[in-house]
Parts: C-alpha cells; sequence; structure tokens
C-alpha cells in the first residue's frame, strides 16, 4: 500500500500545489509592500492566509454559485473569471486559473485591489473569523 501511495504521490504531481514555508511567505509579503497596507500588517495578511489557504498556492473552495481560488481565495463571483460563475465581475481582469499557478505576483496585485477597495481585509472569511482583534505576532515570529 505505501509503494501504491508513493507512486500516486509521483503519478499526480500539482495536484497539491506549491506549499509555501511560513518565513518564505512572511518575506514575500514584506517585499511587496503589504506592512502597513491599507491599515494591516503582515501578520494580518500571514493569519488570513494560513485559515484561507493554509499557504497552498492551488488552494481551491466551492462556494456553491462561486470558487475561491489560490493563496488569497480569491472569489470568481467578483474578482476573477473561472469561466463557470455566473455574472462574474472580475474585476481584477483574470483568470482564476493564474491564481493557483506559483507565481504569486497576480494573486498580490488582485489581494492588494480587493483590500483597497474594501479599505483592509473584512472580505476574508478566515481573517474575520480567526484573525480580527487577536495577537497575531506568532505568525511572523522567527522570521
Amino acid at each position: 500500500l505505501g509503494l501504491l501511495l508513493v507512486f500516486l504521490g509521483l503519478a499526480l504531481p500539482g495536484t497539491q500545489g506549491k506549499i509555501i514555508s511560513k518565513c518564505d511567505m512572511v518575506r514575500i509579503l514584506r517585499r511587496n509592500g503589504f506592512e502597513g497596507f491599507e491599515g494591516t500588517t503582515v501578520a494580518d495578511w500571514m493569519c488570513l492566509v494560513k485559515h484561507e489557504s493554509d499557504y497552498n498556492t492551488r488552494a481551491y473552495n466551492n462556494n456553491g454559485p462561486s470558487r475561491d481560488y489560490g493563496i488569497f481565495q480569491i472569489n470568481s463571483k467578483y474578482w476573477c473569471n473561472d469561466g463557470r460563475t455566473s455574472g462574474s465581475k472580475n474585476a481584477c481582469h483574470i483568470s482564476c486559473s493564474k491564481l493557483q499557478d506559483d507565481n504569486l505576483e497576480d494573486d498580490i496585485r488582485c489581494a492588494k485591489k480587493i483590500a483597497r477597495e474594501a479599505h483592509g481585509l473584512s472580505p476574508w472569511y478566515g481573517w474575520k473569523n480567526h484573525c480580527r482583534g487577536r495577537n497575531l505576532s506568532s505568525y511572523v515570529r522567527g522570521c
């Protein structure tokens, strides 16, 4: 059974996506100007990413009529086009599939657009339910 699982793991590369390490994600966020962006901290964003995608670039969540994609779990009803969500606004002018690759540049641009328009992180339920108003220093400690 173990050999079969190893074989399946090798035969299906990409189904897991890239899991970005905590400190690598902190560096990416700092390098891209997230500290202080719209009144948020890197710790806010780290908590958001942890609870939305668990640092997985290929994360996907079906919400019924819409879906969330990528490390920031960007929604297909408002922000990206997946070709399946009726009435998609595609405000980031991007294919949702681009939010599931390992290049985070377009994910970052779109996440910042969302935060800019909302003046913060309230569009993300992972952040509202697990991060808002809490001590988030553990999300950046040691990095």
